[in-house]
């Protein structure tokens, strides 16, 4: 059965094709390698013994989407992960989100709606929440003004799969997560931003190694225990089986509804500082960081309610905060050896 993976050599997409393939899945892997390495290939290969086909495509040129489904006509389900991903960076270039993320997904769409199987997972945010009023965010909790173009652009895709559904053979799973952290146990593949980091943990672990001088912890003002913003931190791994498990609930056509929602998280928040404390056991090193202003579309604090996964799915997160920061420190510590 062949699944396409788009930005499967990202972050997430590259965990997920580990998994997929564990599970006998045919993966063909599309990324324009933007914020991503060829080299990805070869870890999955050394974990799965097997590499997945690769077309390095950039989803915003629509002939070259038509072309690829005309290639692989047979597919029996899309994973898509292709999207520009950082809050900052989003506020400061709002147009390079909306056509990264908005035009890549309707290109998709326009191909996808014709397959026999029209089988689509979708990943989202935690961020269409917004400063959601109540903790622990379920799923029917309103979705509030973004905060951020990236937040928009993922309220705007749930809303275009959504209208493409009613009209179409798609059926679709829309997957928020909260912040997906940590590495592969084999420490073959894991988070590699191409620059600065945009997220906390690559941050610290590269700064524990000493390629950056110190930790920016935005904002120590919050109305939070220790004054730093809370997030729900989630082992990649535990994100990336929640996938195939998603994606097999639509190939067996277990799906209630046309598009279903699910809230992927530990249910647990964690602040900087708790994360920071907890990163400093773990590697037993010491963590410079400073206290710098708050960062423009961050929320207060954001953790899921994760009943709706853990029992209409079945899955539930495995490893805990210390776990995950394990595994990333040891591939921070791999990659610079």
């Amino acid at each position: 059965m062949k699944i396409l993976v788009t930005g499967g050599l990202g972050f997430i997409g590259s965990h997920t094709v580990v998994e997929l393939q564990n599970k006998g899945f045919e993966v063909i892997v599309v990324d324009n390698l933007s914020n991503s390495s060829l080299n990805v290939l070869d870890g999955i290969e050394r974990i799965t013994g097997k590499k997945p086909i690769f077309e390095n495509i950039d989803l915003r040129e629509k002939s070259a989407v038509q072309n690829f489904f005309k290639k692989y006509f047979d597919i029996a389900g899309v994973i898509h992960f292709a999207a520009s991903k950082a809050v900052g960076e989003s506020v400061e270039n709002p147009l390079l989100y909306y056509e990264n993320n908005i035009n890549s997904l309707v290109y998709l769409l326009q191909e996808i709606k014709e397959l026999k199987n029209a089988n689509f997972i979708f990943s989202s945010s935690c961020t269409v929440y917004g400063q959601a009023e109540k903790m622990p965010i379920t799923e029917n909790a309103p979705v509030q003004q973004a905060m951020s173009p990236y937040g928009n652009t993922k309220q705007i895709g749930e809303e275009i799969i959504t209208d493409v559904a009613k009209v179409t053979n798609l059926n679709s799973i829309l997957l928020r997560y909260f912040n997906p952290i940590g590495a592969h146990p084999s420490a073959e593949i894991g988070e590699l931003p191409l620059g600065v980091p945009q997220n906390l943990v690559p941050f610290i672990t590269q700064t524990a190694i000493g390629l950056r001088d110190k930790l920016s912890v935005f904002g120590n003002d919050y109305p939070t225990a220790d004054g730093t913003a809370i997030r729900d931190y989630i082992h990649v791994v535990d994100l990336a089986k929640a996938h195939v498990i998603a994606l097999q609930r639509l190939l067996n056509h277990k799906n209630l509804e046309k598009v279903e929602t699910f809230n992927l998280g530990t249910g647990t928040g964690s602040s900087v500082l708790e994360v920071i404390t907890a990163f400093e056991k773990v590697s037993e090193q010491q963590l410079k960081y400073q206290i710098v202003e708050r960062r423009e579309g961050d929320v207060i604090e954001a953790f899921a309610n994760t009943d709706k996964a853990n029992t209409v799915l079945g899955w539930k997160a495995q490893s805990s905060l210390e776990e995950a920061l394990a595994s990333a420190w040891k591939w921070e510590l791999k990659i610079r050896s």
